[in-house]
C-alpha cells in the first residue's frame, strides 16, 4: 500500500481517538489535564494528513520535498491547501493547533483554572486550552482529513 494511504488511516484512527476522548473520556473523567491529550491527539492527527498529502503531491510531481520539515509545511501551505480546498481559517487552526502543542511541550508549568487548562511559557506567557477550543480544533481537523480523503480517495 502507499505511504501516503497508510498516513491517511493513521490520521484517521488518531482522529476518532481524539474524539472519543473529547465527547466519552472527559465527560465522565473531567479531568482537565485530558485536554491536552486531545489537543496533542489531534496535532498527531493533522500532522500525519499533512504528510498524507504532501507524500500524495510528491507522487504525482506536484511539489517538490525537502529535509526541512518547515520548508515542507510551507509547501504545504502555499501550494497543497489550495488544491486540497483547506480554507484560510482551517490553516490558521493548524497553525494555532501545531503552536500549543509546542509550548505544552516547551512549557515549564501548567495549571487547571476555571474549567481551562493553562499553559505558562519562559516569558511568563500564558496559553489557554478550554474544552471548546479542543473541540474546535478537533472539528476542524476532521473537515481537513474529510477533505484530503475525497480528493486523494477520488483518484487512487
Amino acid at each position: 500500500m502507499q505511504k501516503f494511504l497508510e498516513n491517511l488511516q493513521q490520521a484517521e484512527k488518531l482522529i476518532q481517538t481524539a474524539d472519543h476522548i473529547a465527547y466519552v473520556t472527559f465527560p465522565l473523567i473531567k479531568d482537565k489535564k485530558i485536554l491536552i491529550k486531545i489537543v496533542l491527539e489531534t496535532k498527531k492527527a493533522m500532522a500525519t494528513c499533512i504528510n498524507s498529502i504532501l507524500q500524495y503531491e510528491y507522487l504525482y510531481k506536484q511539489i517538490s520535498l525537502y529535509q526541512n520539515p518547515k520548508t515542507n509545511f510551507e509547501t504545504f501551505v502555499k501550494k497543497s491547501s489550495k488544491r486540497f480546498q483547506i480554507t484560510e481559517r482551517e490553516i490558521k487552526c493548524i497553525i494555532e493547533l501545531f503552536d500549543l502543542a509546542e509550548k505544552h511541550k516547551q512549557s515549564p508549568m501548567e495549571f487547571i483554572k476555571d474549567e481551562r487548562l493553562i499553559i505558562l511559557t519562559d516569558n511568563s506567557k500564558t496559553h489557554e486550552i478550554s474544552l471548546e477550543k479542543a473541540k474546535e480544533l478537533l472539528e476542524i481537523s476532521k473537515n481537513v482529513l474529510i477533505k484530503t480523503k475525497d480528493r486523494i480517495l477520488g483518484k487512487v
